[in-house]
């Protein structure tokens, strides 16, 4: 294989992750008073908030759940929700002063540098484990379950990398994986 190392070519794409910030809300009183909002109950039962810097998306619900999407780091995630605190407190609400949140999702791209022969991954992985049906979708989908991901081949040799925890899933997928393709000689 040439110098290209698959591990340096991970990508975070999104982060959900969710957040109990206070008891309770009041959305019609938040989207009117919250730069940025949109409410509108018939199409989301949430107050949508969208920031720019970091770029995420907060939901927000009555139950005082947020889910926070968007976010392309851990960091920014942090960022996103601070700052979401902070605009809740200054309009009085109780919140929190150190909010936490629990990741739901981590999507990661990455590219193993090379195309790779789905047919012959179907045939050669573990059959309990892929879903291959190139008719219905041009991807190889390969459930693991250390760490628990799913992951998306493509035959450019690209990877989509999704269920992750933490930053480090998607890492251990793709070694895993490069691992399982030399193992069968298809890399």
């Amino acid at each position: 294989m040439n110098e290209h190392k698959p591990e340096e070519s991970l990508k975070i794409e999104n982060i959900v992750a969710s957040a109990k910030v206070t008891e309770s809300l009041d959305l019609p009183s938040l989207a009117s008073q919250l730069k940025d909002a949109e409410y509108n109950k018939k199409r989301f039962p949430g107050v949508v908030l969208r920031m720019q810097d970091p770029k995420i998306a907060a939901l927000i619900f009555g139950s005082g759940k947020v889910v926070l999407t968007g976010a392309k780091s851990i960091d920014s995630l942090s960022r996103g929700l601070e700052i979401l605190g902070d605009q809740l407190r200054a309009l009085g609400i109780d919140i929190p002063e150190n909010l936490t949140y629990k990741i739901q999702n981590i999507v990661t791209s990455a590219d193993l540098g090379t195309p790779i022969n789905l047919n012959k991954i179907a045939v050669g992985f573990n059959l309990d484990k892929i879903e291959y049906e190139p008719e219905q979708f041009p991807g190889l989908v390969y459930r693991l379950d250390d760490p628990k991901v799913v992951v998306l081949l493509f035959g450019s040799g690209k990877l989509i990398i999704t269920g992750g925890k933490v930053p480090e899933d998607a890492r251990r997928a793709v070694q895993r994986i490069l691992s399982e393709l030399s193992n069968l000689g298809l890399i």
